[in-house]
């Protein structure tokens, strides 16, 4: 007689995403879906959908879509998502590469851009850049829900580096994105309908 015991496997996705905007919205309703049917607490579901949303826009605004590709809207570049056993989720998103590395932007306060690895950094456990042989860029972010956030919120805390797998401390007792203390950005790119 054999004896089956089941083990809960770790959930993941993957999914093509047309580069350009188009395709980053039903990337998030896809995401915010799967985590939250997983069991997957909702500050941590709201972390994560934003992270992916700031991935994905800077992979098509930085990034070439993947394959042989050239041109914003011709192609695709990859989401994709994991929790693991310990609860400890991984964002990535792989585009084909750019002329510039990716790293956090010191943007002016009247900037229209440049923050989006700055809230990366500030919400994630540790994030990082793997380059493949191909070409191929690819930007992971992990989520941790019991990490303490700076100035002792529960959640996360920003740590990370733009290249490799080392870690870092990001700050404490302060938002590490000046201006964003105590905004509740929670709902701000949820999808209409």
């Amino acid at each position: 007689m054999a004896l089956v015991v089941a083990q809960e496997v770790p959930t993941s996705s993957s999914m093509a995403v047309p580069h350009g905007p188009a395709g980053v919205g039903q990337a998030r309703h896809r995401m915010r879906e799967q985590l939250r049917s997983h069991g997957v607490s909702d500050s941590v579901v709201d972390d994560a959908v934003l992270i992916l949303s700031e991935l994905l826009s800077n992979a098509c605004r930085h990034g070439r879509p993947l394959g042989r590709h050239s041109d914003v809207g011709d192609g695709d570049v990859r989401a994709a998502w994991r929790v693991d056993r310990t609860g400890g989720l991984t964002v990535e998103v792989t585009d084909g590469g750019g002329p510039t590395r990716p790293v956090p932007a010191t943007p002016s306060v009247s900037a229209r851009g440049g923050r989006g690895l700055n809230i990366i950094s500030a919400l994630a456990e540790k994030w990082g850049v793997r380059d493949d042989a191909s070409g191929e860029v690819t930007v992971w972010v992990q989520v941790n829900e019991e990490s303490p956030r700076p100035g002792g919120v529960p959640g996360r805390q920003g740590n990370g580096r733009a290249t490799g797998k080392t870690t870092r401390p990001g700050p404490t007792g302060a938002s590490a994105v000046p201006g964003l203390d105590g905004l509740d950005l929670a709902n701000a790119l949820d999808d209409a309908g």
